[in-house]
């Protein structure tokens, strides 16, 4: 039998709107939960150099992230990682999230469930296939890769492919330009080792116990070319982690979680922030707005209501 865990507030995800929620919350006095399926940072964590964080002229996203985190724990937040959600009920007085290690509950909860690469439509089992440059490059050293996609993404994680000493990238998009900041796209189409393609999609692989070679489709033309490549790495943008939310709280039509300029959503209670936020603008900082305002409208809806605080 699960062991029953209480808290005041469930924090469910550990990027920047669910570990700012935290914080705010911890400083409440809100005996707090975060719970996180990996590890605390997000996509954060992947990415190689964050250089428009107040404070920090440069820094590395997994650097950054740990900082968080450690302030976190040092509040006295119960930080659980690497957790397996088993189940989720949001919708009675008492909100309920499952794992392995127990049932957490607490009368109010903040979803920043965040997002997940997209991936190939390409089904394979093939292991050289990557969605994070900073996870998986420095094994790509003096070779030769694929890049999937044309936006800020895809650009600013091949101008760190290069920086690890990747041999040669091409980069394809199948729409008809590409979508990255100029100077990010300046800086990375004027290296000799790069070889940029639109209208262009990755149509099949070759794979021979290892990765071969790709098969590439102009979509124009239909004509086709196939080229040897060590690894592929893709960056077509991300989608939310709302799968097990689709049930009980309201999601738009691309599965983004609606939620209110407090952060509430259709449920009393329960709030939301992040990457995972139906909104126009999504980054570190307007990440960590939301965790504040949910952990801040989170506080005034336990003390208001008087609901039961464990």
């Amino acid at each position: 039998m699960k062991s029953q865990l209480d808290f005041d507030l469930l924090v469910m995800g550990g990027g920047p709107a669910g570990l700012t929620a935290a914080i705010y919350a911890a400083r409440a006095s809100l005996k707090t939960v975060v719970i996180e399926k990996n590890i605390c940072g997000g996509l954060v964590n992947s990415t190689w150099n964050v250089e428009n964080f107040p404070s920090q002229k440069s820094i590395s996203g997994m650097a950054l992230m740990e900082m968080i985190t450690d302030q976190v724990r040092e509040l006295g937040v119960h930080v659980e990682e690497v957790a397996q959600i088993d189940g989720l009920d949001l919708v009675g007085d008492i909100k309920r999230i499952v794992t392995e290690e127990g049932i957490y509950q607490a009368p109010a909860a903040i979803l920043c469930p965040g997002r997940k690469p997209v991936e190939l439509e390409i089904k394979t089992d093939c292991e050289q296939i990557h969605y994070c440059s900073v996870c998986d490059g420095a094994n790509y050293k003096g070779k030769r890769v694929l890049v999937v996609g044309g936006g800020n993404s895809a650009f600013d994680e091949s101008l760190h492919l290069l920086d690890l000493g990747i041999g040669h990238i091409t980069l394809i998009e199948q729409m008809d330009r590409f979508f990255a900041a100029d100077s990010t796209s300046d800086r990375l189409l004027s290296r000799n080792s790069v070889r940029a393609l639109t209208n262009t999609r990755l149509k099949d692989l070759i794979v021979q116990d290892r990765l071969h070679s790709a098969c590439l489709e102009n979509t124009l033309t239909g004509k086709r070319d196939t080229m040897v490549v060590d690894g592929i790495f893709v960056f077509m943008g991300q989608k939310p982690n709302t799968d097990d939310l689709k049930d009980q709280i309201d999601l738009d039509e691309n599965g983004y979680i609606r939620a209110g300029k407090s952060m509430e959503t259709n449920l009393p209670g329960v709030y939301a922030g992040g990457d995972a936020v139906r909104k126009k603008y999504r980054q570190i900082t307007t990440a960590m707005n939301d965790g504040t305002i949910a952990a801040l409208e989170a506080a005034k809806f336990l003390s208001k209501r008087k609901v039961q605080r464990f």
